[in-house]
């Protein structure tokens, strides 16, 4: 795994985007390997059956898959020891076959307790332009 090299914080300006990560279409697959991960196995996810019998018209992604996907962004620009917050809300379901580009950009910069922190809004976006997942994350650096 390549080594993370943060940038530095007189570098970072408010406004800034962070490179978007655009993942491959969602998968039954990764459904059932995240049920096996995370140790969530709600039907809901991976028995189409159940999903319709809830009126769903198929299985759907896990909220948290989706939140490791912002974690993911986030610990593509910095290494994970420097993520001091990573937060979200719901926003609207992932379908399996949704394709899901995460981005972020700057909000904020500031010093806090003897660190320099850098604040992030972050979304997961499906083809169609819909946000299902948005948040933010605070990260310290040099």
């Amino acid at each position: 795994m390549a080594t993370v090299t943060a940038p530095k914080f007189a570098d970072v300006k408010v406004g800034d985007a962070l490179k978007p990560l655009k993942l491959p279409p969602i998968s039954r697959h990764q459904l059932a390997l995240y049920c096996g991960g995370s140790g969530d196995h709600n039907p809901i996810h991976v028995d189409i059956d159940f999903a319709k019998k809830f009126g769903f018209k198929d299985v759907f992604a896990h909220g948290m898959l989706s939140m490791a996907f912002l974690g993911r962004l986030v610990t593509s620009w910095v290494p994970q020891a420097r993520l001091r917050s990573l937060g979200t809300r719901f926003t609207s379901i992932t379908w399996v076959g949704d394709v899901i580009t995460v981005s972020g950009k700057v909000t904020g910069k500031r010093e806090e307790g003897g660190e320099k922190l850098v604040d992030l809004e972050v979304k997961c976006t499906n083809q169609n332009g819909q946000d299902t997942l948005q948040g933010n994350a605070t990260v310290a650096l040099d």
